[in-house]
């Protein structure tokens, strides 16, 4: 997949429809509207625009919109990363595991996932 460089409420409204699969424009004003103060007409022009960047499609149910991600939230993810990991860091994986080691709150017990990722990920041929 082509990395989409997604806004943060672009981002938001796509967690909302990974979440529920489907969705339409009110729906996400008010899932948006518990943590964000946001326009039923601003989420309707994000939408456009996820839409034009092929993240997000829509069925016509009667005279409604329904959305639903084109894009995986996975494959999202990765693509975003690799994407932050050249941008950024110029492809060295290191450097990023540093810095958020270094920079970020890691709680011990996600020290203690990292570390089982990294014991397995050592054994590998």
């Amino acid at each position: 997949m082509k990395p989409r460089q997604l806004g943060r409420m672009q981002l938001k409204i796509m967690q909302i429809l990974w979440e529920k699969g489907r969705a339409t424009a009110r729906e996400i004003t008010d899932a948006l509207g518990e943590s964000e103060s946001v326009a039923h007409s601003t989420v309707q022009t994000l939408l456009r625009g996820l839409e034009d960047k092929q993240a997000a499609g829509h069925q016509t149910e009667g005279r409604t919109f329904v959305f639903f991600p084109l894009v995986q939230e996975e494959n999202y993810r990765s693509s975003a990363t690799r994407d932050l990991l050249h941008r950024v860091f110029g492809g060295d994986v290191g450097e990023l595991v540093t810095h958020l080691l270094e920079n970020e709150r890691i709680s011990s017990q996600e020290l203690s996932q990292i570390r089982r990722l990294i014991d397995r990920q050592g054994k590998t041929p």
